[in-house]
């Protein structure tokens, strides 16, 4: 397969499995007491309205044309901690429901579907199944915004949460920045590795 074309199954596969990730955001900040996502209509699978017109299409698109490695991300769901019966506790819970759907959706289609499928299509549930793993993994990294940066807080009182949430507006350098280090990648491929071999990956 070209480069061309693994980037535009990346984008395929990609898509649902980030709508997912945002999707059970908003259904849990929802039981946690907290309708902002479900008042937005942001609970449902329609991915038009969770495409992010930068994040979803622009630059994965680019990337994949030019035969760059793909990234890419939906519109964050709204939440308001305020709202949330248990703030704290409750946005650590819901910030960790994005990586375990995607965790979920690994081990169903590594699992369940992979051994069921031959040919283009074992490929296809393959590669679904590893871009959930290291989604889940990515996005457990205790850097804002990722999800693993909703989990620090429950260990920090108040002063420490204030500092914390300070570092939000650089969250995206800090991520681009350690992208860079080889070192980082190297870090992050043991737990993707573990969590694959659970999704019968490897």
């Amino acid at each position: 397969m070209s480069n061309l074309a693994q980037n535009l199954l990346f984008i395929a596969v990609l898509i649902p499995s980030v709508i997912l990730h945002e999707v059970s955001h908003g259904w849990l900040a929802g039981r946690f007491g907290d309708p902002t996502a479900r008042e937005a209509g942001r609970i449902t699978l329609n991915p038009i309205v969770h495409i992010d017109p930068v994040g979803t299409l622009l630059v994965p698109a680019v990337l994949a044309f030019t035969g760059a490695p793909v990234f890419g991300w939906a519109k964050p769901v709204p939440v308001v901690p305020a709202r949330l019966r248990h703030p704290v506790r409750d946005m650590a819970l819901v910030g960790i429901a994005g990586p375990l759907t995607n965790a979920a959706l690994a081990l169903l289609a590594g699992r369940a579907l992979l051994p069921s499928t031959h040919g283009a299509v074992a490929y296809v549930v393959f590669y679904f199944a590893y871009i959930n793993v290291v989604l889940a993994i990515f996005n457990l990294l205790p850097v804002p915004p990722l999800d693993g940066s909703r989990l620090l807080p429950l260990a920090l009182g108040p002063r420490g949460r204030r500092v914390w949430s300070s570092i939000e507006p650089y969250g995206l350098l800090i991520i681009f920045a350690l992208l860079w280090i080889p070192q980082f990648s190297v870090i992050l491929n043991a737990p993707i590795r573990a969590l694959a071999g659970v999704a019968g990956l490897l």
